[in-house]
Parts: C-alpha cells; sequence; structure tokens
C-alpha cells in the first residue's frame, strides 16, 4: 500500500494533487504503544522505499503519519480527551494527540497543502460523520468491520472529487479512484456493492481481487 500511493502522489504531483491514505486499525494500542506493531511495520517499510521516490525523499517516516481516535465520553472522574485502548500517555504526548485532531477533523485546507507532511491517516472507527476527505485515494481495513453501515462509513470516507493545491476540484475519471485494501469480511458486501451499480444502471467499480493470491510476511 505505502508504494502504490507512492506511485500514485508521483503521477498526481504534475498536477498538483497531494494524495491521502487512511488506515482502520483494531486497536489503538497497537498504534500508540512505544513499541506498537503498526507504527513499527510501517515505519519499517516506509524507510526501505521512500527514496525510491523523489516526493518523500527528504521526509522521515514519522513525519508523514498522524492518527485520530474516538475519545470516550466524558464520566465524572475519568479524563475525556483519553483515546480508547491507550495506556497511560505523557504531557507531550497527548499535545502531539490534540495537534493531529486539529489537523485531521478542522483543518482540512491545511491538510491539503503540500506543506503539510502528514499524508498517511490512522484511525480507529469510521471517524465523525460529515468527515469526508476528498483526496482520500487509498483505504486500508486492519480491522475487522462487521456491519455492513460501518463497511459504507469506512468506504465513504473517500468518495469525493480530488481537489489541487488551489482548492479546485479535479473531474478527472483517471484521478478519482479509490482503492480499498480490505480484509475478507469485505467480500460479500463487495459483491453486494457491484450489483447495486449493475442495478442503478451504472458501471461498477472492478472486481476486488484476491489479496490471499500471494503471500504476506
Amino acid at each position: 500500500m505505502l508504494q502504490q500511493h507512492m506511485e500514485l502522489q508521483q503521477r498526481l504531483e504534475r498536477k498538483r494533487i497531494k494524495v491521502l491514505s487512511l488506515f482502520f486499525i483494531d486497536r489503538v494500542a497497537n498504534y500508540t504503544a512505544p513499541e506498537g506493531i503498526i507504527c513499527r511495520i510501517f515505519d519499517e517499510e516506509f524507510k526501505r522505499i521512500f527514496r525510491k521516490y523523489p516526493f518523500y525523499s527528504e521526509i522521515q517516516a514519522g513525519e508523514v503519519r498522524s492518527a485520530y481516535f474516538a475519545k470516550k465520553k466524558a464520566v465524572k472522574g475519568q479524563d475525556e480527551g483519553e483515546a480508547m485502548d491507550t495506556d497511560s500517555r505523557n504531557t507531550a504526548e497527548r499535545e502531539a494527540e490534540k495537534e493531529a485532531f486539529e489537523l485531521i477533523m478542522r483543518d482540512t485546507e491545511r491538510l491539503l497543502s503540500f506543506e503539510e507532511k502528514t499524508r498517511f491517516i490512522f484511525a480507529h472507527s469510521a471517524l465523525k460523520e460529515g468527515w469526508d476527505n476528498p483526496n482520500v485515494f487509498q483505504i486500508c481495513t486492519l480491522n475487522q468491520t462487521v456491519s455492513e453501515i460501518k463497511k459504507r462509513q469506512e468506504i465513504g470516507r473517500g468518495l469525493r472529487l480530488a481537489v489541487d493545491q488551489a482548492g479546485e476540484r479535479i473531474p478527472d475519471d483517471d484521478v478519482n479512484i479509490l482503492s480499498v485494501i480490505a480484509n475478507t469480511s469485505y467480500q460479500f458486501y463487495a459483491s453486494r456493492l457491484q450489483s447495486e451499480y449493475v442495478e442503478a444502471g451504472q458501471t461498477p467499480p472492478p472486481r476486488p481481487t484476491n489479496a490471499a493470491r500471494t503471500r504476506v510476511q
């Protein structure tokens, strides 16, 4: 997924379009813990390939990823700013979390600019209703989503026309392609979605490929 993201950014850079990728993860601790497996694998893979792509050659792995996790409802005697599944955290980590919230949830213009280094967003749930970023070109589901409604919410995060650095919508079919890297629970949902497109008289997207055709290390 990282290589596909970088190749797409290299292709769309001349159109002045920033590429974002969105990950839905299973447990927040897998990202926030000191030895969180998701961050560790992401950083290792990023460092392995980033120098092949000029757009990323001067950026560090930790600078391109950011995260927003759903908050607990305020309960008497409990900090409402604590993320779900998260171990105790220090002040600096909490401040970084607040900054990530502002960037991802509120400052879309900055998030879409080339000057902002964040390119990969990690979330635990389907994000808040109404959060639809026009430049999400890839969605990777590392969680186990059973609810069809939640699947629609997750995919819906990327179903918007992309915008360029001037904020102009790009109505180009060769640009506006959303790739979903999904787990096996999406197979039935994807088939249903294909049928809905056909019944509505629309051209369905390409059928999902079989990710199990090659062994994942």
